[in-house]
């Protein structure tokens, strides 16, 4: 238990830095079409909100 508590302490180790993102969320990441339908679907959730606050 002792040992773990010294590891995470160490600067610029290993455990500082974010896991490297896969291929697959790379893909997702870059894809046109997946951005364009998140930002369809965000932008629907908006105005759903936006139209409940004005009845």
């Amino acid at each position: 238990m002792e040992n773990n508590k010294e590891r995470r302490n160490i600067p610029y180790s290993e455990e500082s830095y974010p896991p490297m993102p896969t291929k697959a969320i790379l893909f997702w990441r870059r894809c046109i079409i997946w951005q364009a339908w998140r930002w369809l679907v965000l932008n629907i959730k908006i105005l759903r909100i936006v139209a409940g606050g004005h009845s």
